[in-house]
């Protein structure tokens, strides 16, 4: 089990939490791609599941596990009650979102904006620790605005951990509340990779994991050489297949048992297909899944024509998962990756 694994320490990789990317089929298919990694859902406002449909905010498959749920909030109370509906569901962590810089996040008073309060942050670590079966960790950025970080972030580490945060995983920028849009948030702010590995090695007994501008598996494992983990977002999401190689990355294995990741290409579509059939026949449209699976085949000749018949075609009317065998038989797949970015050694 996961929580396991974070008591003996092993290595973990993840996929960041995404919003509007990591829904319940993004996870559905990455989970395909690998059996090990730590997916997470968007993040979700604790007040949206106290009032709003609790079984499309929370339902996921079984086979994502392990899957964390991300919450935004900062209301301890609030807090503590949506763990306790989440429960039924099943994840594997809560994590607590203290990384966003979004406006929206920022009039909630949650986000990255809480970085300004170690205090509160551990007042609501607490409180979901009181009521959580499984671990309870924070996603945080490293400052915020004209905050020092290294100044800021031993404390507000120090803090989580005093409050029993089980992993904090790090965004190695500051956020920038004012002045930069989210998106500017993700590449301006320069990365801060050594502080963080700094905070690793004053902390040796505590789980920590590095996140921001990590591109591929090779850098994965230089982060992993320090860090207990280490969480890709959109460079996971735009390449999806560097997923095969995360197995053997964190001391598993491919399906193979080998070091060499090996994926069943036919058997990929097929199970895509069947899910889709699944996701439509209960009301969704094709392209709710066939939007994550535009990242599969990077490097591969006839990458841009899969692409282009997923992105037209799924969503026109009466689209079914037909699409997705003309878009695989698009691929050449026994040519491979002409850049194969997979397990590092």
């Amino acid at each position: 089990m996961y929580a396991d694994s974070l008591k003996r320490g092993e290595k973990i990789f993840a996929v960041a939490p995404m919003i509007d990317w990591t829904d319940r089929h993004c996870r559905f298919l990455h989970r395909q791609m690998s059996r090990r990694a730590l997916l997470y859902t968007e993040m979700v406002v604790a007040d949206a599941i106290i009032h709003g449909h609790r079984d499309r905010l929370l339902g996921f498959s079984p086979q994502e596990h392990p899957v964390a749920l991300q919450l935004g909030g900062s209301d301890p109370v609030k807090l503590a009650e949506a763990i306790r509906i989440a429960a039924d569901y099943g994840y594997d962590e809560i994590n607590l979102n203290v990384g966003c810089p979004s406006d929206r996040v920022q009039s909630g008073t949650f986000g990255a904006c809480l970085m300004r309060d170690a205090g509160q942050v551990a007042r609501l670590v607490d409180a979901m620790k009181a009521v959580a079966a499984v671990p309870v960790t924070v996603k945080c950025r490293i400052g915020v605005d004209d905050q020092l970080p290294e100044m800021v972030l031993p404390d507000f580490l120090a803090r989580m951990i005093g409050a029993g945060a089980d992993a904090i995983w790090i965004h190695a920028r500051k956020a920038w509340l004012q002045g930069l849009s989210p998106k500017e948030n993700r590449d301006i702010p320069p990365l801060d990779y050594d502080l963080v590995y700094r905070m690793k090695r004053d902390n040796p007994d505590v789980f920590l994991g590095i996140n921001g501008g990590i591109l591929d598996l090779e850098q994965s494992a230089e982060h992993l050489a320090v860090m207990d983990g280490v969480m890709l977002g959109r460079a996971a999401y735009h390449n999806t297949g560097l997923l095969t190689g995360v197995d053997f990355l964190v001391g598993g294995s491919s399906p193979s048992g080998t070091n060499t990741p090996e994926v069943n290409w036919l058997a990929l579509r097929d199970t895509m297909m069947a899910y889709a059939d699944a996701v439509m026949a209960s009301g969704g449209r094709l392209n709710h899944v066939t939007r994550h699976m535009v990242g599969l085949f990077q490097g591969y000749a006839g990458a841009r024509r899969f692409r282009q018949i997923l992105s037209s075609e799924a969503t026109k009317r009466g689209a079914d998962t037909t699409v997705i065998a003309e878009a695989f038989a698009a691929v050449d797949l026994q040519a491979g990756p002409k850049r194969q970015a997979v397990a590092a050694e």
